[in-house]
């Protein structure tokens, strides 16, 4: 599954992302929303989240959303205020992730029983998740941004630090797309509701975390030794490029010198 950098196209037919419902809603992900704290990168429509909406607010909102949801991926509201719904993650990672080696994939018994097949093993392996790939998560109204990296990262079962991904929101505005990157506390879903079902206005992206200094302490000996391994390889890949390139400017030097010595003074 990829999608381009316009999002016009790319997305799973509905079938198969229903079969990527993976993180379901769970009353152990209900919180206290007076418990988050403000994030400074929340864009002017998130400042709402400082005076928590009423239910009846909720509730007109919701009714809002699923009259423009058109894949039956609406929203429902509960008693309590909490309210369960769907969100898409597009994969933007550009650098490998860590895994369990020679392992099954996770089946739906061990999901059900939530069997955790990467604590089986101690071998690690590395390699790249398919750029732009997209996931789709069940999650509720008080789920956070940190414990939706979390599930993604179980479900593709990496074994990665998960202070090493970020979460950002990608909108369009004045004709630019740009990203934002959420804090661990924001809620996704509640973004979602007040952005509506259209993921040309607002879309989650999972990136590498980059705090502009890398945390080397966050990473375990067999993951530094496979860093090198990787530069070790990138490096011998730029070497042969250049190589290939400049024998290839030598080729025409050599031609040019031999057509202008050929020809007569």
């Amino acid at each position: 599954m990829t999608v381009d950098s316009s999002m016009s196209s790319g997305y799973c037919s509905l079938d198969e992302e229903l079969e990527d419902c993976f993180f379901t809603a769970k009353t152990t992900f209900f919180r206290n929303l007076q418990s988050k704290q403000p994030s400074k990168n929340v864009c002017k429509a998130v400042e709402e989240t400082q005076h928590p909406p009423t239910i009846q607010e909720i509730k007109q909102k919701i009714d809002s959303y699923n009259s423009r949801e058109k894949h039956c991926l609406g929203m429902k509201l509960s008693e309590d205020g909490t309210y369960t719904g769907f969100i898409k993650v597009h994969l933007k990672l550009r650098r490998p992730v860590t895994v369990p080696a020679g392992i099954r994939p996770q089946s739906i018994y061990d999901a059900i029983k939530e069997v955790n097949p990467a604590a089986t093993t101690d071998k690690r392996t590395s390699f790249y998740l398919p750029l732009d790939a997209i996931k789709q998560l069940h999650i509720s109204s008080t789920t956070t941004v940190s414990e939706v990296i979390q599930g993604l990262l179980k479900k593709f079962m990496v074994v990665d630090n998960p202070q090493k991904f970020a979460l950002f929101k990608r909108i369009h505005k004045d004709g630019q797309v740009l990203f934002q990157k959420l804090s661990i506390a924001d809620y996704p879903l509640y973004l979602r509701l007040l952005a509506g079902p259209d993921t040309d206005v607002l879309s989650f992206v999972l990136k590498e975390n980059e705090t502009g200094e890398v945390e080397w302490d966050a990473f375990s000996i067999p993951e530094l030794q496979n860093f090198l391994t990787i530069l070790e390889k990138e490096e011998q890949d730029k070497i042969h490029q250049l190589q290939k390139k400049y024998n290839k400017f030598r080729q025409k030097l050599e031609e040019a010198l031999r057509e202008s010595q050929g020809k007569p003074g």
